[in-house]
């Protein structure tokens, strides 16, 4: 599945006057990608769907009637054994494999980001709701690049580049007239929230590194973008601490 954030929708530098804007049908568009559109008033066009395609699978020769195949061993299975899950296609790894707990690394990352968008709506900042939901499309798309073998591309965030979250994140000063804030409990419950999700990120951006440290297995990119990931989330937890949200700071 393909998705499109607001984000990408401002990278794109879409010209003046455009009428409308065509994705595939696999492509999820976020609430606020479909907000950008209407506001401009530009038609949001899904293409007619194409032929469905089919699943890459690793051949079995010599494996009779055998559908799924070990990734380690080669073996072949005509079902899939309990402790096992696919890796790709019909190639099965044990649920063990770094890989494998990555990505349940970063499906838990992503229920965390949703809690904490309800509780930045129940206190009354639907801007940083609508930041982590940047942050929470971020992840599908590391994750869909993860299971699919893909790379990735400088992804934005909050409208700013890869290079852009890093300067950010290191000078806080310059951009939200405060010192790096040490973590409180006197800071509240969406800032401390804010702390934990950006330790979160972190130990996935570990598990990561974990994952493909094996020789040929590098993902530099998935790392990269965990990394800025974190800085990311430790901009929110300083435009929240600074009041950023309250003085009617917005990405948009």
């Amino acid at each position: 599945m393909k998705i499109l954030t607001e984000a990408n929708l401002r990278a794109a530098l879409l010209p003046k006057g455009t009428a409308s804007y065509t994705v595939t049908p696999d492509t999820f568009v976020t609430p606020l990608a479909r907000e950008f559109l209407r506001e401009r008033g530009i038609e949001l066009v899904f293409s007619a769907p194409s032929s469905p395609g089919v699943m890459t699978r690793t051949p079995l020769p010599d494996q009779g009637g055998r559908t799924y195949v070990d990734a380690v061993t080669g073996e072949g299975y005509r079902e899939k054994p309990e402790g096992m899950t696919h890796l790709r296609g019909n190639l099965l790894v044990p649920k063990t494999h770094p890989r494998i707990l990555f990505r349940g690394r970063l499906d838990s990352l992503e229920a965390d980001i949703l809690k904490v968008q309800v509780l930045a709506l129940e206190k009354g900042i639907p801007a940083l709701c609508g930041d982590l939901q940047e942050v929470l499309d971020y992840v599908r798309q590391i994750l869909a690049a993860e299971v699919k073998e893909q790379p990735l591309a400088d992804i934005p965030l909050f409208g700013l580049s890869q290079a852009q979250l890093r300067q950010v994140s290191h000078h806080v000063k310059e951009h939200f007239g405060i010192d790096h804030p040490i973590p409180d409990c006197s800071m509240g419950e969406p800032a401390v929230s804010l702390n934990l999700l950006r330790a979160r990120a972190r130990e996935v951006e570990l598990c990561a590194a974990a994952a493909f440290s094996a020789p040929g297995q590098g993902r530099e990119d998935l790392i990269q973008h965990l990394n800025r990931l974190s800085s990311g989330v430790y901009i929110l937890f300083c435009r929240v601490i600074s009041g950023w949200y309250q003085k009617g700071g917005s990405s948009r």
